[in-house]
């Protein structure tokens, strides 16, 4: 409802040199046995992009699922689940380089559910070529091909997590291929409850007289999901599913302060439903055809109580039909390879608001979205060292409010003449889009006195991005990083001058910009210690000249660092320890200023059984319970304060089994517009 923006295991290997004979006039010596030690590279760089060895990097650490495992690539920032990218305003996952047209809360649920053993390798792209049919930055994750020799394989999960209430879910992935044939399963139910709690201040000026009004909050939520990905794919046509099915699921928010006492509580009246289905051939002459079929549907209800009495409701429904279709031809010419394409995108949004004992006006509208482009892009390796992959796309929006042109150019390339010492640059820029609820303009009532607002006014935004990476040794990593959003968009709150009523809503800046740097070290002592240090220096900037009726130019240097550790008591010992560290300076968020943020992580893992069949993982997430912000307005006669102190603090029991050989080897997409809140 209210959103708050915050911000290496290496492989040893093993080899001995055999003894020698001389001829029989030199007296022959036996010679000890030589052992040699080196590194597995941690970092590869081809055409601008990094190509990351993460099995490796979490090979000794209490991680269980692709999810997880993201959080420790170099530069990315994982937030309570939440994958950012140092350097990247956005950043997309997709897998195997094809498209995942997924909402990504959607995407985050499919990654929870793959096991990492499934995972091959990760790359990063700053600036992802136009044929993956993504903007800005893109993680793609690369799983493993299973092969007609493995038979069925898969494993099986169950978890526990304890915060301020208990949540446990089970997860069960196999695959299994035969001939031409490769079918992949993935299914996840969990039943989670949660809890957190928020303190605000506001000292609301009307009418040249000050009022001060408190109010602490707390939020309760639960829910049934149930997540499926099933895949089955013949030589090179492919067919894909994802669905999630969320039930049982009700909210409720307890409020009581200067205003009195208050109870919100929203319950579904139907579960929430999300289907995905998408097709994918690929001819042998370099051509690849996908379309996908996407359905939501959500109803909500919300009523509001004061005390004992019931002062208004209402109905909120949201079903969104959505299509999309591609087609993408590659050509090699010589050592150049040319690729173009186009694609085209339309949705169907149908939302209602209908208020209950209230004289408030709702709506009951669709909002039809079209999305077409046609791209051009070449790739190419020079002798030199030089590799580089540039595109340019235009594509074209469409809706009742707007409709107009962008033109969206790329540019990565890579150079190094030894694999010591690899540069990268990347140039890209990325078009963001509002989600479809806010572009409706309802209202959802918090208490008497908070409300969140939509904003049909609300346009997309351009960010302009820049990246330069220099990699050492193929494992350390130093970005520097320029991005520029124009009318970048931030939700913030906001004290009426009209009437004493606290207003939510997302708006458009002037700009946003950013630069910084950020730097990644992976250390180790032999075997018994590996770990890699983040640290990120950034200066941040952000501008609105009409926030609603006032202005404001905020600018702050933020520091976030980060220390990731794992021990091992011997080479073979199946038990290893992890303890990380994380810290976030005081940074800003539009008008607010944020308060510094730190945690403390630890965790366990064990591997155990025939073969090493199972695994147990205990993992203490933020043990101080310090990973939440306090935000504070004080500018132009706004005087507000928020505190959230969530339940940040779990603690995570995970068992796993896996069957006939699933075992670690030694060696979507757009950000989420679904949604009435």
């Amino acid at each position: 409802m209210r959103k708050t923006i915050l911000f290496a295991a290496l492989l040893n290997g093993l080899s001995s040199a055999a003894a020698t004979e001389t001829p029989d006039t030199i007296a022959t010596q036996q010679l000890n046995e030589v052992v040699v030690e080196g590194e597995k590279p941690q970092v590869r760089a081809k055409d601008g992009i990094m190509v990351v060895d993460l099995p490796a990097i979490v090979k000794d650490k209490p991680v269980t699922n692709i999810l997880e495992a993201l959080g420790y690539l170099p530069g990315v920032i994982s937030n309570n689940g939440t994958i950012g990218l140092a350097g990247a305003s956005e950043v997309s996952i997709i897998l195997n380089g094809e498209p995942t047209n997924m909402p990504l809360h959607n995407l985050y649920q499919l990654l929870y559910t793959t096991p990492v053993d499934r995972l091959k390798n990760v790359e990063i792209m700053y600036s992802a070529p136009a044929k993956y049919h993504v903007n800005g930055a893109v993680i793609n994750v690369i799983l493993k091909t299973p092969s007609p020799l493995d038979g069925l394989q898969g494993q099986f999960r169950a978890g526990y997590n304890q915060a301020h209430y208990g949540s446990y879910g089970t997860a069960l992935a196999a695959t299994y291929a035969a001939k031409d044939w490769i079918f992949d399963l993935n299914y996840g139910v969990s039943r989670t409850k949660s809890w957190n709690q928020e303190e605000t201040r506001s000292n609301h000026l009307l009418n040249g007289k000050r009022t001060l009004i408190e109010d602490q909050m707390r939020r309760i939520n639960r829910n049934w999901s149930n997540t499926i990905f099933a895949s089955a794919s013949y030589k090179t046509l492919k067919l894909n599913y994802n669905g999630q099915i969320t039930s049982d699921s009700k909210s409720q928010s307890l409020s009581s302060g200067t205003l009195g006492h208050f109870t919100n509580a929203y319950r579904m009246l139907s579960p929430v439903n999300y289907h995905n289905v998408a097709l994918r051939y690929t001819a042998p002459f370099g051509m690849a055809v996908g379309c996908d079929y996407t359905r939501y549907s959500e109803d909500r209800s919300q009523s509001l109580y004061k005390e004992s009495e019931y002062l208004f409701g209402s109905d909120n429904k949201q079903e969104i039909n959505r299509y999309h279709i591609y087609i993408d031809q590659q050509h090699q010419l010589g050592k150049w390879q040319l690729n173009y394409g186009t694609e085209y995108q339309h949705s169907e949004d149908h939302s209602l608001q209908k208020y209950i004992a209230s004289d408030n006006h709702g709506f009951d509208d669709t909002l039809h979205e079209d999305l077409a482009s046609i791209y051009v892009g070449t790739q190419r390796s020079f002798e030199s060292g030089l590799s580089f992959n540039a595109s340019a796309k235009w594509e074209y929006f469409h809706n009742k409010y707007r409709h107009n042109w962008n033109f969206i150019p790329r540019l990565a390339a890579t150079y190094y003449k030894t694999p010591k010492s690899i540069f990268q640059l990347n140039l890209s820029t990325t078009r963001i889009y509002p989600s479809y609820w806010e572009l409706h303009g309802g209202t959802s009532y918090i208490n008497e006195y908070s409300s969140v607002t939509g904003n049909p006014e609300l346009q997309p935004y351009i960010n302009y991005e820049a990246q330069f990476n220099y990699i050492f040794k193929q494992k350390y990593v130093a970005t520097l990083y320029f991005q520029y959003g124009d009318k970048a968009a931030v939700q913030l709150p906001y004290q009426s001058p009209e009437s004493l009523h606290l207003i939510y809503q997302t708006i458009n800046m002037n700009y946003k910009r950013v630069a910084g740097i950020n730097l990644y070290v992976p250390f180790n002592v032999s075997y018994i210690w590996n770990a890699s240090a983040t640290a990120n220096i950034l200066n941040q900037r952000e501008k609105a000249d009409r926030f609603h009726h006032i202005s404001f130019d905020n600018s702050k240097w933020i520091f976030y660092g980060s220390v990731n550790n794992s021990f091992k008591f011997s080479r073979e010992c199946p038990l290893s320890l992890t303890l990380d560290f994380a810290y976030i300076s005081p940074s800003l968020q539009g008008i607010s200023d944020l308060s510094g943020l730190w945690k403390v992580d630890a965790g366990i893992k064990w591997n155990f059984g025939r073969k090493h069949c199972c695994e147990l993982d205990i993992k203490a997430d933020d043990i101080f319970n310090k990973w939440s912000p306090v935000m504070t307005i004080n500018h132009a006669g706004q005087d507000y304060r928020m505190a959230v102190r969530g339940m940040t603090r779990n603690l995570k029991l995970t068992f796993i089994w896996r069957f006939n050989g699933f075992k670690p080897k030694e060696n979507n997409i757009d950000a989420s517009r679904f949604g009435t809140l």
